[in-house]
């Protein structure tokens, strides 16, 4: 079914599309057994194929991934499709040894809550919804204050105390990169942590 081949994409400065006649890297083998050989219309064709690469049958007749921690195993996957097919307060996607992907889902007027990570650096997009973003270097005053919606993203440095409040009227779907991880790998938090 599968060819023992990797099929790269052509972008050139001329088209904006990919030649999938144009292959090369023909004998380089990826290291993990996980990893299916597929050509790159499949891992790059958003509009038939964006599914990640091993999906099993009944997930992409339902176009659903599971939602779980897929690191530090080699995964592919429309990241705007999982952002907002989570429903979890914050899940972690995918943890390695520097960095975690976590999605989340804010619920229409909460936040995600006042809070500082001394050593982590954090970039978080906006899939899904449209919210105010507060950081600063005191937790009594965040004088910096942006508004955001789809596809914006928002870069955390480390040590920054920050906030981001759903204005929208629908949750507020988000994914965030962690570097160095700062959740334990395979979080799942179904609703907002009390304090």
């Amino acid at each position: 079914m599968y060819n023992n081949k990797i099929y790269s994409a052509d972008y050139s400065s001329e088209t904006s599309s990919y030649n999938s006649d144009n292959i090369y890297n023909n004998d380089w083998t990826y290291p993990s057994f996980n990893f299916r050989y597929v050509p790159c219309s499949t891992l790059f064709d958003e509009i038939e194929n964006d599914s990640r690469a091993d999906y099993s049958t009944s997930e992409m007749a339902t176009n659903q991934i599971k939602l779980q921690d897929y690191g530090p195993q080699p995964v592919v996957v429309n990241i705007d499709k999982v952002t907002k097919q989570n429903n979890n307060f914050r899940i972690a996607l995918w943890t390695g040894e520097h960095y975690q992907v976590t999605l989340m889902s804010i619920n229409v007027g909460d936040d995600i809550g006042l809070e500082i990570h001394p050593d982590t650096d954090q970039f978080i997009r906006i899939e899904e919804g449209q919210a105010v973003v507060k950081m600063g270097n005191s937790k009594d005053n965040l004088e910096f204050q942006a508004n955001a919606r789809d596809d914006f993203a928002i870069m955390i440095p480390a040590g920054t105390w920050h906030n981001i409040i759903n204005t929208g009227n629908k949750p507020l779907k988000v994914y965030s990169i962690y570097a160095p991880p700062h959740h334990p790998h395979g979080v799942v938090q179904e609703t907002k942590p009390t304090e």
